[in-house]
Order: structure tokens, then sequence, then C-alpha cells
């Protein structure tokens, strides 16, 4: 079966009955790159494909997204963001795991490592690409994971000169290191270590007060 045949019914079903609204054509747009990306990858991905796929025109596409990088990030963010919400539970020891984890296996366990491994070599020499990694990928994953710890910093589990943004580049900068140089694998053990070593420290003094 091809993969166009597995398109949404509410892509299938809105086709031919008219103008939609922008809001439901984006998100049949981003729905159908994301299912192309996790099924295929980035190689096969091209605005005319998503534009048959989706239901849409190319120039539709275009105006929303420049090039074929913007597109295939957004939809990439848009196919994951649900697996990668963090969450708050009030214990951010426990928070922190259930979101490395997730973004482990979304890195291991489906096309989604290799994907975004593409993304960001190809954004090193895409000046264009690299201005949308960071607008629709990065600063929104940075968003979230320094809202999350100032909350836990606020409630008292982390120290109050702690900067948050430095705990999120030494957290998820080691998984990005280990996705992009893979001489170690991204693992359970390693995300269980990750964390205890930030949270309880390394001086072999125990775990630190808040």
């Amino acid at each position: 079966m091809t993969h166009e045949a597995k398109t949404p019914a509410a892509v299938r079903e809105g086709r031919g009955r008219g103008r939609r609204p922008a809001d439901e054509v984006r998100a049949d747009v981003l729905r159908a790159v994301g299912d192309l990306l996790l099924a295929e990858g980035i190689a096969e991905l091209t605005f005319e494909r998503v534009a048959r796929v989706a239901g849409v025109s190319k120039t539709t596409l275009y105006k929303w997204w420049p090039s074929k990088g913007a597109l295939a990030l957004d939809g990439y963010f848009h196919a994951v963001e649900q697996t990668l919400a963090f969450p708050d539970t009030g214990d951010i020891r426990a928070d922190l795991l259930s979101q490395l984890r997730a973004f482990a296996r979304v890195l291991t366990e489906t096309p989604g490592g290799r994907i975004l491994a593409e993304l960001i070599g190809q954004s090193q020499t895409d000046p264009e690409l690299a201005a949308a990694y960071r607008a629709l990928y990065s600063s929104q994953r940075r968003r979230l994971a320094g809202e999350r710890l100032e909350r836990a910093r606020e409630a008292g589990q982390l120290r109050a000169d702690l900067d948050v943004q430095v705990l999120v580049d030494q957290l998820w900068g080691a998984v990005y290191h280990r996705l992009l140089i893979p001489d170690e694998p991204v693992t359970d053990d390693f995300v269980t270590a990750l964390v205890g070593n930030l949270l309880d420290g390394v001086t072999g003094r125990g775990p630190a007060t808040c």
C-alpha cells in the first residue's frame, strides 16, 4: 500500500469541497509531512508529493514554508510534539526521566533520530534551514524544558541560583551528542545516569540539597 493510500480521512474528504479554513489546511499539511517523514525519511519528501497527499497547491506550501527543510522541521515537530510533551507531576526528577526517556525512544525506536540528525547536518550549510531549526524546533523544545525547570526552581526542588538554560544544555545536549557522534548509544541506563549525576551531584558527597 502506498503512503498516499494512508492519507488521513479528514484530508481526503476535504478535497473538492471548496475552500478550507487555513488552520485546517495547515494541520492537514503538517500531519501529511509528519507521516511521510516517520515512514520514509527526509530523502523522499518533496513539495510536489506533500501537495498531492495533503490536497493543497504548491503555492500554498511555499507561502508558509520557504524551503523543504523548513517544511520538514515543522512537520517533524508536529509529529513528535505530543510524544515529547513535558509532564508536570510536581516531581522534577520523575518528569525529567519521563521526558528524556520519551525523547530517547523517538531517537532510537523511530526514524525520528535519523531525520533529526539529517536536519541538523544540513542546517550547518543552509542558513535558511538553520533559522527554521531554531524557530520551529530547538527554541520550542528549549522553552518547554526551561518553563518546567523554572517551576521546579520556584517550588524549591532546584537551587535558587540555578541557570536553568545551562541545565537544559547539560541534559539534552548530552543526548544530542550521542545522536550526532554515536560512539555510545542512547539507552535508558544513560538517561537515568544523566539525570542522577546532575540532580545528585558528582562529588561523592550524597544528594545535593536544594
